[in-house]
């Protein structure tokens, strides 16, 4: 594993070949034997052996820790919604320093459990996991993270003067240095963090106002809805908007002809927003400690997120009011995720992102989102080092509010393979006011590229539907493909979105391949709408990839997705009775698949 590793690594900066940088010789990695969940079993049986511990605790109020009063404040909960809410008084002891001696101590000591015990605790600065250390949190332990983004820029590895002493993180599937994940860890082994139950809480505090200040974490999102109330932002300070501190692409990569420069900027000033711009600095292979962001610019830190670490359990509490993804686990091997609750309904939400992982579970857990509960990742454009995301197992779970319930992308240049997905349920309890978006979903166009293969998904139930109202997709020049016809942003319960936001790319070199996707065994509910009494929009839609949006040199070949069944379903009453949209699509078998009543067992391409 260690000279894979190597090997791998070296292709960051390498030459671009096939499915988003990955060589030819990954591409040919044969199927799983002929009855994948027998490999779903021994993934099963290999992440979930017990993690082990010294037995000695490590109480954070013998390093100083003082419980905390709480004070009323009404907050924003959600990117469109303010509540009564809870923070700490403002005398609360700052537990940062105790809670990071008593991780110290621990793991000078050979390891043992870090104990946060019942009670409320302020947190000014990151909690930082250290190998054999496992954190627990004690039944109503309430753990609030400090709502000041220069608490996460005061204890990182890197000193960058004004910008801040900022970690190694990834942010969106691109490698810089930024904020410190609330929760952090950076090359450890063997490391826990746990609650008693859902009581045990990591709060991010993301709708509190910043100290003096009437923005939040969420509104560096920068978001706006015409017609909807949503969290304020102020102009200047969003992560999708122009930043003048991002230097011209030809002053930070001298590297670059002017040609190159220009094409990987493009023509759009909004290049030069904090989250282009990394973008811009992956493509521009701009090495990762010089992509430096942090005080000064917005993007939002992870709640959890833990970097090449090996021997991870994460368990049995919840978190909320998280500011960017909720949990991000990169190049980590053996993640164990047992019965946590992802929580927190703020823009880019999501519940858990495995990014270039190798034997994952994700088990007996529960999921209310402002983005995609499960999206599985395996890094952006050229930062693909850490190789694909692969042997995944997700099973137990139930998804409520979100994007997609069960996504892979759209972050996945470096590919997925052998993803198991089994007797989940898609509840979406909030359907009347905020309905899950789409079932199954993938994601990816011709920047992100990459490769999804050994996908295997059995017993879903989702009996309150999908959101039965459609997100169209906005077509490029020259496509042929009518605008406001292919509902691949909401709608429908199985979404392939093989041209996924193509326009927001300018480097679009990287053809994705889908393939030997496996899916029985859904069932999906009515429920009265204003319209009438449906299931979901439309059952399937796959968009495979478009070839026009290509522009790199030559014409390589673009493969249509393909080896797709889906058997033994029944998708309720949709709206648009169609059986599938299809588009760029080779052999998509239905076998014994219902549709308002109507069995249809036939063979699609198209």
């Amino acid at each position: 594993m260690t000279a894979r590793r190597q090997f791998m690594q070296t292709l960051a900066g390498g030459t671009v070949a096939l499915a988003g940088g990955l060589p030819a010789r990954l591409l040919a990695a044969t199927a799983p034997a002929d009855d994948p969940w027998r490999q779903a079993q021994a993934i099963i049986d290999r992440v979930s052996k017990p993690l082990v511990f010294r037995k000695e605790d490590f109480d954070i109020t013998a390093f100083g820790a003082r419980a905390c009063a709480v004070v009323p404040i009404n907050a924003w909960v959600g990117s469109s919604e303010r509540a009564d809410i809870h923070t700490p008084a403002p005398d609360a002891v700052d537990c940062y320093p105790a809670i990071t001696a008593a991780i110290a101590a621990c793991n000078k000591a050979g390891g043992g459990r870090v104990l946060i015990p019942t009670g409320n605790w302020l947190c000014a600065g990151p909690i930082v996991l250290l190998s054999n250390v496992h954190v627990h949190l004690a039944k109503g332990a309430h753990v609030y993270f400090s709502a000041n983004p220069l608490d996460y820029a005061r204890h990182g590895a890197f000193d960058c003067g004004a910008n801040g002493k900022l970690s190694l993180t990834r942010w969106e599937g691109n490698d810089c240095l930024n904020y410190s994940s609330l929760v952090y860890a950076h090359g450890q082994r063997n490391i826990a963090l746990t609650g008693e139950d859902w009581t045990a809480i990591l709060d991010g505090q993301a709708g509190v106002p910043f100290p003096g200040d009437a923005d939040c974490w969420w509104s560096w999102k920068g978001r706006e809805r015409k017609g909807e109330v949503h969290v304020p932002f102020t102009v200047g300070k969003v992560q999708e908007r122009p930043n003048l501190r991002n230097r011209p692409l030809n002053e930070i990569a001298p590297h670059l002809s002017a040609e190159e420069a220009k094409k990987i900027q493009g023509d759009d000033p909004w290049f030069q927003s904090d989250s282009h711009y990394l973008r811009a600095l992956s493509e521009a292979r701009v090495p990762a400690q010089q992509r430096i962001f942090g005080v000064g610019h917005f993007l939002r830190p992870h709640m959890v997120q833990l970097i090449s670490c090996t021997d991870v359990l994460l368990a049995g509490y919840q978190t909320t009011n998280t500011p960017f993804w909720q949990h991000n686990p990169v190049d980590c091997e053996n993640v164990h995720v047992k019965g946590i609750y992802a929580n927190s309904m703020g823009a880019n939400n999501d519940g858990f992102d495995p990014e270039s992982c190798r034997h994952v579970l994700i088990d007996g857990c529960q999921f209310n989102t402002g983005d995609d509960c499960i999206a599985i990742d395996s890094g952006k454009g050229t930062d693909t080092q850490f190789g694909p995301c692969e042997n995944l197992v997700v099973q137990n779970c139930r998804m409520h509010s979100g994007h997609g319930a069960l996504t892979l992308g759209s972050i996945m240049s470096g590919g997925i393979q052998n993803v198991y997905a089994q007797n989940l349920v898609f509840e979406n309890a909030n359907w009347k006011t905020d309905p899950l978006n789409i079932g199954i979903r993938l994601k990816t166009n011709m920047a992100r590229g990459g490769f999804l293969r050994n996908f295997y998904v059995r017993n879903v139930k989702i009996p309150n539907g999908i959101r039965s109202t459609p997100a169209f997709y906005k077509s490029a020049p020259g496509s042929g493909i009518p605008d406001q016809t292919v509902a691949v942003g909401a709608g429908a319960v199985i979404t392939f979105d093989c041209d996924y936001t193509s326009r927001d790319d300018t480097i679009r070199t990287r053809p994705p391949l889908v393939t030997n996707v496996h899916i029985s065994g859904i069932t999906v509910g009515d429920v009265r709408t204003s319209e009438g009494k449906f299931s979901c929009y439309q059952p399937i839609v796959v968009l495979g990839p478009v070839a026009v949006n290509y522009n790199g040199p030559g014409k390589p070949s673009i493969a249509p997705v393909s080896n797709v069944t889906i058997s033994d379903c029944d998708f309720g009453t949709p709206v648009v009775r169609q059986p599938a949209y299809l588009y760029n699509v080779k052999d998509l078998v239905l076998r014994n698949v219902t549709i308002a009543g109507k069995v249809h067992n036939q063979r699609l391409s198209s």
